[in-house]
């Protein structure tokens, strides 16, 4: 499974932004996925996940409320909207994923590249 992630870029505190993350390979249809943050200076944290159906998330309190993941599995793309943003979102948010549920939060199987958020006015 290979992972590409895309749409970050520079956000008003307040805005929106939708990025996603796009899969490709054997099997990745029935991968769990996940979205990670890690903020200049910081270590990388835990932002969310989703079952390969697409039926179940988790969130980080950090972003309950405001972000919310989906998935098209015709297009085997994940995506992450993040709604409220706030400075302290500025971050390389990354895509993963892994076969395992467990795993996707806390050992993820691949890693996309990051792609940049910056929530400034």
């Amino acid at each position: 499974v290979q992972l590409q992630a895309s749409g970050g870029g520079l956000v008003q505190p307040g805005g929106s932004l939708r990025l996603s993350c796009a899969a490709s390979g054997s099997a990745s249809n029935n991968w769990h996925m996940g979205w990670f943050r890690q903020a200049p200076g910081k270590e990388r944290e835990f932002v969310g996940r989703i079952t390969y159906t697409g039926g179940t998330t988790d969130y980080a309190d950090s972003v309950k409320g405001r972000f919310t993941l989906s998935r098209e599995n015709a297009k085997n793309t994940v995506y992450l909207q993040m709604s409220s943003l706030k400075a302290e979102d500025t971050a390389v948010y990354y895509c993963a994923a892994a076969p395992s549920w467990a795993l996707v939060r806390s050992r993820p199987t691949v890693w996309g590249q990051g792609t940049l958020v910056t929530v400034s006015s």
